[in-house]
Order: structure tokens, then C-alpha cells, then sequence
């Protein structure tokens, strides 16, 4: 089995909501707006060069199938990174590590120097892999946001 990476597109959007879905912490990030398939346009429109897509392909002459994504963008500053997955069966095979280093040398060819990431507290195997990676934990910040859309949940 070979895995490609490449660009995100907004046809590959099906394949990545069904992706996010495969796993509770990707499904419980989502909402309703952002990353409907409107969201995601609007997203990639303004980031084309730093989100990207794995995928594999089996052999079998089926198409492939997307196993991991990364959604990064950037305000000219810092970077975020807005959607991380990886499909569960696809786990330990060095994926998320090639999608991330991926979009670091994207945002890097951008100009951009500092990147951040929001990780949920209780998702311990996330959080070590973003420990793994040298991405550090700040803990004299408080994340605050406020919804600017009904349809948007406010969070916890």
C-alpha cells in the first residue's frame, strides 16, 4: 500500500467531512459553518498552499482513499493549525508527522515563523504526538473566543 501527499482541493471535501467523522476528537471539533463545504472553500481560498492530504491507494484499481489531512492557514504572521487527522487504522505509520512537516515548510515558504495549534485537554494521544513534534505547551495564555454566528457553538 503506498500513501500520496498533495495539496488539498475543495473536491476532496466529501472524503475529508468522512475522515473527520472516523474519530469522536476530529467530529467533536467541527461545526456547522466553518467546516461545511462553503467553510472549507472559503478556507482553502485563502490558505492554497498549506493544507494538505494523504491518501492511499491499495492496488486494487479502487480510488484512493483519504487517510489523513491537515488544515493550516496563516494571517501574514502566525499560523494555525485548524484541523489535524489522521484515520484511526492509519495511526503509527508516520502520517501525521509527514503532513505536518509538509505544512511547516509551506507556511516556512511563506515567511511565516511561528505556528500554534489547539488540542483538547483530555485528547492525551494528540497531546504527545504535539510534544513529540517540539510543539510546546503555553500555559500563561488563556484561549478565549466568542461566536459570532448562532449556528457556530460557543465551546466550553
Amino acid at each position: 500500500m503506498s500513501i500520496s501527499i498533495r495539496l488539498v482541493t475543495i473536491d476532496d471535501y466529501d472524503g475529508i467531512y468522512e475522515l473527520w467523522n472516523s474519530t469522536e476528537q476530529s467530529r467533536r471539533a467541527l461545526n456547522p459553518v466553518d467546516d461545511s463545504r462553503e467553510g472549507i472553500e472559503r478556507y482553502l481560498k485563502r490558505n492554497p498552499n498549506t493544507c494538505f492530504l494523504a491518501s492511499s491507494k491499495d492496488g486494487s484499481g479502487d480510488a484512493p482513499q483519504i487517510v489523513g489531512v491537515i488544515l493550516t492557514g496563516h494571517d501574514g504572521r502566525r499560523a494555525i493549525i485548524h484541523h489535524m487527522c489522521v484515520h484511526p487504522a492509519f495511526r503509527r505509520e508516520g502520517i501525521a508527522r509527514t503532513l505536518l512537516q509538509k505544512a511547516e515548510e509551506a507556511l516556512r515558504a511563506e515567511g511565516i515563523n511561528k505556528i500554534f495549534g489547539l488540542v483538547f485537554k483530555d485528547n492525551d494521544a494528540a497531546n504527545a504526538f504535539w510534544e513529540k513534534q517540539g510543539y510546546t505547551l503555553r500555559t500563561n495564555l488563556n484561549y478565549r473566543n466568542k461566536s459570532l454566528n448562532q449556528a457556530v457553538p460557543q465551546g466550553e
